[in-house]
């Protein structure tokens, strides 16, 4: 294991993503990002952690969350080992028919770069975030 990163296994229970987002808050905070930044990285996590608690049905019930932090970046993984989905269809699928299902353009939205792998055995979000954009 790297030095620089940081693994959490959190249950499916309700407001366990609080938990996922203190360590997240301790970690940016130590890589100095900026309170602004913080914030987005935790909402970003909440929409994905939620999105695993709710549509992954995963047998083991547990959420995986892995933090790396590289340089000026912080690359947050979130994984289940559910059942998948297909994500072609939910950004596909017309809005008067989603309930919600605006977390991935809200995910997109916060952080610089978001790739989702989503197969029959599960989905991992790789979510990441520099601490200067390249416009500042």
């Amino acid at each position: 294991m790297d030095s620089n990163e940081v693994f959490l296994q959190i249950p499916m229970l309700p407001n366990m993503e609080l938990a996922a987002t203190e360590t997240a808050h301790r970690v940016a905070e130590f890589m100095q990002f900026d309170p602004d930044k913080i914030d987005e990285i935790k909402i970003a996590m909440i929409e994905g952690i939620i999105n695993a608690f709710e549509h992954s049905q995963s047998k083991d019930k547990t959420v995986y969350i892995k933090f790396l932090m590289r340089g000026d970046e912080l690359e947050v993984t979130i994984q289940d080992f559910g059942h998948g989905f297909d994500l072609d269809s939910a950004k596909k699928e017309p809005e008067q028919l989603r309930k919600r299902g605006h977390g991935l353009n809200l995910m997109e939205g916060l952080m610089d770069r978001v790739d989702i792998y989503a197969t029959p055995n599960g989905t991992k979000v790789i979510m990441v975030k520099r601490r200067h954009s390249s416009d500042e």
